[in-house]
């Protein structure tokens, strides 16, 4: 598998990244979590993936600890809530981001799902950030098929660089028709939670072939996410170990036996679903 995609407007982006919901909360160890993000950054996972809305900007105030001195090595992507995504809202959204990040421009910005605001509006705001040089592309997340095409029937909306969406062993109904309208469309995909916030781990199929192949059965289940072009899997770990172990799965190259068992044990769709958000 390649170690990174080539975004639509033609720039590289790892094909694996750091996520970080959940990072940032009063509960957690914000110290521990930016040394788990540096640890990743040291071993070329340089993609780290954010937002407003976890822990209420906390999330992103580990990230500007985490970065802090090598910014230029970074591919940072933030998002905003869907009820700040007013034209001005989204603007003041992203000021407020790169002031907790303590950044001067944002990689890849996303909409974190549709709402109540146009999408025209929002569209509008992310060229507006882009000419400003608050932020390098934009994109969108949690968007359904008719949430695309509606998107790319706005003026600019086919300026869309990915598409973040929940994508696992455990979540396959986007194999049906969204996976290949954005193939078709060049626009790459962001998969969270490829370990189903780790529920995923316990499946004694997933455990039996990673104990097979002398792997983790994380590490199986992010190198599932990978086999595809155009994907980029996004695994949040909060300690080094859990780190290392998930950046280990980049090198993985599943053989078709191992697809196919896993095929057996988590259906493909036969049939158009929901789009599965958490």
């Amino acid at each position: 598998m390649s170690s990174t995609i080539i975004l639509p407007n033609g720039r590289d982006a790892p094909s694996l990244g750091l996520g970080t919901w959940h990072m940032g909360e009063r509960i957690g160890d914000p110290a521990a979590e930016a040394l788990a993000l540096k640890r990743g950054l040291d071993l070329g996972a340089t993609l780290i993936d954010t937002a407003e809305m976890y822990a209420r900007g906390g999330a992103e105030r580990v990230v500007a600890d985490a970065i802090k001195g090598r910014r230029e090595e970074v591919f940072i992507v933030s998002k905003v809530l869907p009820h700040n995504a007013s034209r001005h809202g989204t603007i003041k959204a992203c000021e407020n981001s790169l002031q907790r990040l303590g950044i001067e421009s944002i990689d890849l910005y996303l909409l974190h799902w549709p709402g109540r605001h146009p999408l025209r509006d929002t569209v509008e705001a992310f060229h507006e950030l882009k000419n400003t040089g608050k932020i390098k592309a934009w994109g969108v997340s949690n968007f359904d098929t008719s949430d695309m095409e509606e998107l790319w029937s706005v003026p600019g909306g086919a300026d869309c660089q990915t598409n973040q969406i929940l994508y696992n062993l455990m979540r396959r109904g986007v194999e049906w028709d969204l996976l290949p309208w954005c193939e078709k469309k060049g626009v790459s995909v962001m998969a969270y939670s490829p370990l189903e916030q780790g529920r995923l781990l316990g499946n004694e199929k997933l455990r039996l072939i990673a104990e097979q192949l002398n792997l983790s059965a994380a590490q199986i289940a992010i190198a599932w996410t990978l086999r595809k072009k155009g994907i980029i899997s996004i695994p949040k770990a909060s300690s080094i170990k859990h780190v290392e172990e998930n950046i280990a799965a980049w090198s993985i190259e599943l053989e078709k036996k191992d697809c196919d068992a896993l095929d057996d044990e988590f259906k493909p769709p036969f049939k158009k679903e929901m789009l599965d958000i958490l």
